[in-house]
């Protein structure tokens, strides 16, 4: 039992013993106690006042004399108001320190025999991955890896959208204009050859929108009667025919398009255990339809057509099957729904799409829970918001997306420059003077995405995010690394040997009660799906050591070697605490820098 649950314990029996009333558990209520008062633990008293018919003050000072009497660990206590500030004695905090966190299985949660799945990046093959990819792919990866950390069997998914007439879009024009054109040819990426021609076509869909105006025919007519995309229409028809021509040009030109996000996966550091194709999962779902249509759930309009009706759920009339007897996209959802949950029988499933999908996925999780499939209601939509840039709104089709690859060679290069100027890497060789720079830049573009709410529409700007002070990823990689440079001139070899009898001053018990938290910390973020929680905690860790550093004198100079092994031991725990939260965040904190 820890003190917090001591403490919860005894307040129910003081209750009890001094006003012979029962306190139910969920009315004692904990809280760090605030900077300007002292103690470290406070009981906020308000809801006990109704059992002890007394003021908040003078219940506070009855339970606080109790709690002194029976709990050895409290020293003193002090009342504010409605608030019971309790003083616990440095002892149990050198305990806790020497037992919990010192131990090399400190926060190492054992499984909790559930599984989960995790998809995110879903891009579309007729383009690269821009910058809302990136928030995608960073916070799905970091949601999957806090949820391993908290004890879960986690499936990483991608779902990758290859088929469709956006995809024709690209084919075309590259059959059109191509010459005959391939990666190796134009020394691109193969997803930015096969954008290219994204772009290509609907410049050249644009013209042809324009003539047929100028002859007469309002915008809508001319968008529908444009020959391009008449042509581009009819090479879907052809695809889903399985003409040899068209599926042969559609493998070649996704297989450049996958070595290219191959390649942008391993700039970002994300990976994944699974994938599925669009083009192998857009004609599911009919079965599914028939079963709704055979229980009721579904109905049909007179022209064949299939809906349910959602309006009682405050929703509306959705289409789940059109008179010709194709799909919507919700069909195949509800069909590769069923798939993933028949191939990995996960008890939860979490969707990582940005929030324009809102209404999407909460009448895709409706429609399953209606068809009453026992594992809809382990079914999440993790919903984020855009990420602008100082320079503004992304758009892909007119050749202004802000491409992942672009940025991520931006911000090394940022970093380069960053860190050049503070001359700290002199001494280092090119390999790892690269390295570290690969690090920094990648560590500052993941931490400021991530610390952010998902949520939360974020302005990102690349240059900002890479500074060596404040809440930054930069910040936490070099208070790790003065960290480790510091063990390094110490000689420090860990060996999980505590200190029994040091004083603590006031920033060092901040720092174990706040180390101590990291377990809760991970608990709480893989509950919430939100990488920022555990983001901003770091942030304090490193800012808090950094206080202690600045305020203690030098440890290496320190002559008593009790003080000075318990001062090491502080610091080892704080820079694991930091390298294993970054590593969740898929950051990697470098030794020196």
């Amino acid at each position: 039992m820890n003190i917090e649950q001591h403490i919860i314990a005894s307040t129910i029996a003081a209750v009890k013993e001094l006003y012979h009333q029962d306190l139910p558990e969920n009315q004692v209520s904990l809280q760090d106690t605030r900077t300007e008062f002292e103690g470290q633990i406070t009981i906020v008293v308000f809801p006990i006042v109704r059992f002890s018919k007394k003021s908040p003050e003078v219940t506070a000072a009855d339970l606080g004399e109790y709690l002194v009497q029976h709990i050895p660990e409290i020293r003193t206590f002090n009342v504010i108001k409605g608030f019971l500030n309790l003083s616990i004695a440095d002892a149990y905090w050198l305990n806790l320190f020497n037992t919990s966190l010192l131990d090399p299985s400190f926060a190492a949660i054992k499984p909790n025999g559930k599984k989960v799945m995790v998809e995110y990046s879903s891009p579309n093959t007729n383009k690269p991955l821009h910058l809302g990819h990136v928030r995608n792919n960073l916070l799905g990866y970091s949601v999957a890896e806090l949820l391993k950390a908290d004890g879960y069997e986690v499936i990483k998914v991608n779902l990758v959208n290859d088929r469709g007439i956006h995809i024709c879009k690209s084919m075309l024009a590259w059959q059109k204009w191509g010459n005959g054109e391939t990666p190796e040819s134009a020394l691109l990426k193969g997803d930015h050859l096969v954008g290219k021609y994204y772009v290509i076509f609907d410049k050249e869909y644009k013209k042809e929108i324009d003539t047929l105006k100028l002859e007469g025919q309002t915008e809508e007519e001319a968008k529908k009667n444009a020959p391009l995309i008449k042509e581009a229409q009819k090479m879907l028809l052809d695809w889903e025919a399985g003409v040899p021509e068209v599926i042969d040009l559609w493998k070649k030109m996704n297989g450049w398009v996958y070595a290219g996000f191959d390649v942008s996966y391993k700039n970002l550091g994300v990976d994944f255990d699974k994938y599925y194709y669009e083009s192998n999962t857009y004609l599911l779902g009919k079965d599914t339809v028939d079963e709704g249509l055979e229980k009721g759930i579904f109905f049909k309009k007179p022209d064949g057509s299939v809906w349910i009706d959602l309006t009682e759920d405050g929703l509306d009339q959705k289409l789940v099957l059109r008179a010709d007897g194709t799909s919507v996209y919700i069909t195949q959802d509800l069909g590769t729904a069923q798939m993933k949950y028949d191939d990995f029988k996960m008890d939860e499933s979490i969707y990582v799409v940005g929030n324009e999908q809102d209404y999407h996925f909460k009448v895709l999780f409706l429609i399953l829970e209606k068809l009453g499939k026992s594992w809809a209601k382990g079914l999440h939509h993790l919903s984020y918001g855009m990420v602008d840039l100082p320079s503004g709104k992304m758009k892909s089709r007119e050749g202004t997306v802000v491409d992942a690859d672009d940025l991520v060679a931006e911000m090394i290069e940022t970093a380069r420059a960053k860190t050049e100027i503070l001359g700290k890497v002199n001494d280092f060789e090119e390999k790892e003077k690269k390295e570290l720079f690969y690090n920094i830049g990648l560590g500052a573009l993941k931490y400021f995405l991530l610390k952010v709410e998902p949520k939360k529409r974020l302005l990102f700007d690349p240059s900002e995010s890479i500074d060596f002070q404040g809440n930054t990823g930069p910040f936490i990689q070099y208070t790790h690394a003065r960290i480790k440079s510091l063990l390094s001139k110490a000689d420090y070899d860990f060996s999980a040997k505590g200190v029994s009898d040091a004083s603590i001053t006031g920033t060092e018990l901040e720092m174990i009660m706040l180390l101590a938290k990291y377990p809760a910390e991970i608990a709480s973020a893989a509950k919430a799906y939100s990488p920022a929680t555990l983001a901003n905690y770091l942030y304090e860790v490193a800012k808090l050591f950094n206080k202690f550093y600045h305020e203690t004198p030098p440890i290496i100079k320190e002559e008593n070697e009790t003080v000075k092994l318990y001062r090491l031991n502080l610091s080892f725990v704080t820079a694991d605490v930091l390298k294993r939260g970054m590593r969740i965040l898929g950051i990697t904190v470098p030794e020196r820098m």
